[in-house]
């Protein structure tokens, strides 16, 4: 996997979402940035949001999905039998950046994720999307129209939107582990506040 660091992009304003204890039950999809990679679980942003969540909704549950390595394609497949087993009423969708490592088409990484938005509504959740941003190895064009993925189907699909979730993170190698990839565990606290912050279009 090629050496790319995931940088801040300055996104616009959007309203307000409800406070995500107010779910009954989150379901986590995600690759290595929820996984906990190189890392103890207990150290990673959903185990933070878990124990958050809990000292304002005892009865809420946090269900982490996520695999490492997993692209837009990866997550689909997966996410029909997930979305049976554990209903869920709000799903974190956190993928597509191992398909832009990869150069995956990104009206391909768009077809994914809106499917996933889809079949997520369809099952009675709702979904907060994780946007993300690369690095131009692919081309100018092709970082733009990434991006522009994330902020296009949150609009078309009316779900909620972080419009880069390495906010404050990315940019910062302090933050970032040997590979410049991943966020290391003095991160994970940022990525916690990032999701907390969440929005809607």
């Amino acid at each position: 996997m090629k050496r790319i660091l995931l940088i801040l992009l300055l996104a616009p304003s959007f309203l307000m979402a409800k406070p995500l204890e107010s779910y009954n039950k989150i379901l986590v999809l995600g690759d290595s940035l929820s996984a906990g990679y190189n890392m103890p679980l207990e150290s990673g942003w959903v185990n933070l949001l878990r124990q958050d969540l809990a000292n304002k909704n005892p009865d809420i549950q946090v269900i982490n999905a996520s695999v490492s390595g997993d692209t837009t394609g990866q997550g689909l497949a997966r996410l029909k039998p997930l979305l049976g087993k554990h209903q869920p009423d709000l799903l974190i969708l956190e993928l597509g950046g191992n398909d832009g490592l990869r150069g995956i088409a990104p009206q391909l990484i768009k077809r994914n994720l809106a499917t996933m938005i889809d079949m997520a509504k369809e099952s009675g959740a709702e979904v907060l999307l994780l946007g993300m941003h690369i690095l131009p190895n692919y081309g100018k064009r092709y970082t733009e129209v990434f991006h522009q993925n994330y902020l296009d189907l949150a609009k078309e699909k009316e779900t909620m939107l972080i419009p880069f979730f390495l906010d404050g993170v990315g940019q910062n190698q302090e933050l970032m582990q040997k590979d410049g990839v991943h966020p290391n565990e003095n991160a994970q606290p940022l990525l916690l506040d990032n999701i907390l912050n969440h929005s809607q279009l």
